[in-house]
């Protein structure tokens, strides 16, 4: 992969994982955790979505292999899914599929493995960092290519892990406007992103529109 792939690449994942889009969501699901209590939870979250990623970048193909699904039929819904997580972000609305609809919401303190649900999965490990995994996954097939996207996935969770480990403090720094601007800029980037994957998507399956 050359830098320009890399910073694409780093651009889709830190749009979708954003630690500090899902820091306030952190803070009100541990409200009345200690600190203590939400590094812990910090630090499984982080082994959790690490355990998710590394599987989907390295069996993504097998499974769309067995579905019959090709990477550019896949590439497209992968777009899709990513186009409405970031029309969703540009509007300021919830992201049900992301963060759970308003019934499970209601339901999460009664939940068991908080760690892994809701916020492994689906709030960081979604539909589109699973779709935005397998698509890269299939388009770089070198393992060489792999290890390249898996250590762009490992800088975003190493960012992830020290914002939420640190939640208290950045939960005091970051402001409400802050956090704002910064979901309409990465739901601009992740727009842009998901634009282009439908287009080669698109491009690929049908070749006679190129």
């Amino acid at each position: 992969m050359d830098y320009a792939d890399l910073v694409k690449a780093f651009g889709a994942f830190f749009a979708i994982m954003n630690p500090f889009v899902n820091l306030p969501i952190f803070l009100a699901l541990t409200a009345g955790f200690t600190v203590a209590q939400q590094r812990t939870l910090a630090i499984k979250i982080t082994i959790f979505s690490a355990l998710m990623c590394a599987a989907i970048l390295f069996a993504g193909q097998s499974v769309l292999n067995f579905f019959g699904i090709t990477v550019d039929e896949f590439r497209i819904a992968g777009g899709v899914v990513l186009t409405h997580i970031a029309w969703s972000m540009l509007n300021g609305s919830g992201i049900s599929s992301h963060h759970g609809s308003d019934q499970e919401q209601d339901h999460i303190q009664d939940l068991s493995g908080l760690a892994f649900y809701p916020i492994t999965f689906p709030m960081i490990v979604g539909p589109g960092t699973i779709a935005t995994l397998i698509i890269y996954a299939g388009h770089f097939s070198g393992t060489e290519q792999l290890l390249e996207i898996g250590g762009v996935v490992a800088v975003i969770l190493a960012m992830l892990f020290v914002v939420l480990f640190f939640a208290s403090f950045f939960g005091k720094v970051l402001s409400d406007t802050m956090r704002v601007i910064m979901t309409r800029l990465m739901g601009m980037v992740l727009l842009a992103i998901a634009v282009e994957m439908i287009v080669a998507g698109v491009k690929a399956v049908l070749p006679g529109l190129a």
